[in-house]
């Protein structure tokens, strides 16, 4: 096995192991990433002698251990994480604003659950009975905190 195939496995077995550590958690494609190194290690004494060998481990195990460093590093993971806050609330109900009762038209297919336009405002309801196709008139039927129960009309 030629030095360029070996140095080759090595690079793929980093790039292995920090697709593990950083996307791939599982051990799997990690512990392809350490028997291709260390194939290309026992490569590298068995045909090239020991000397050879041993510049091959030390600069494997140097590698891995800065490629590991880079990819732990928090600016790496600040890169991938998303950093915005989530803060809008479904079906946020002033109240007094709807009754039992109110008429309203539904915007689309309740299946059983959907949007519908009360006094020009548009709030995600559930029907009480089945499925209510889009432009049906309904009346809220019952009101549980922000959850919003209709039938037809």
């Amino acid at each position: 096995m030629s030095l360029t195939i070996i140095i080759t496995l090595i690079a793929a077995g980093l790039f292995f192991l920090v697709l593990e550590i950083l996307i791939l958690p599982g051990g799997v494609v990690g512990l392809l990433g350490v028997l291709m190194m260390g194939g290309a290690i026992y490569a590298s004494y068995t045909e090239h002698g020991e000397e050879v060998g041993h510049y091959t481990l030390a600069t494997t195990l140097i590698t891995t251990a800065v490629g590991v460093y880079f990819s732990l590093k928090s600016k790496t993971w600040k890169n991938a994480m998303l950093e915005e806050k989530i803060d809008s609330r479904v079906n946020t109900i002033e109240e007094g604003k709807l009754h039992i009762g109110d008429e309203g038209v539904t915007v689309g297919r309740l299946v059983p659950m959907g949007k519908a336009m009360f006094h020009n405002e548009y709030f995600e309801v559930q029907s009480y009975e089945g499925l209510i196709d889009p432009g049906t008139p309904i009346e809220i039927f019952h009101l549980d905190g922000n959850k919003i129960i209709v039938k037809p009309k």
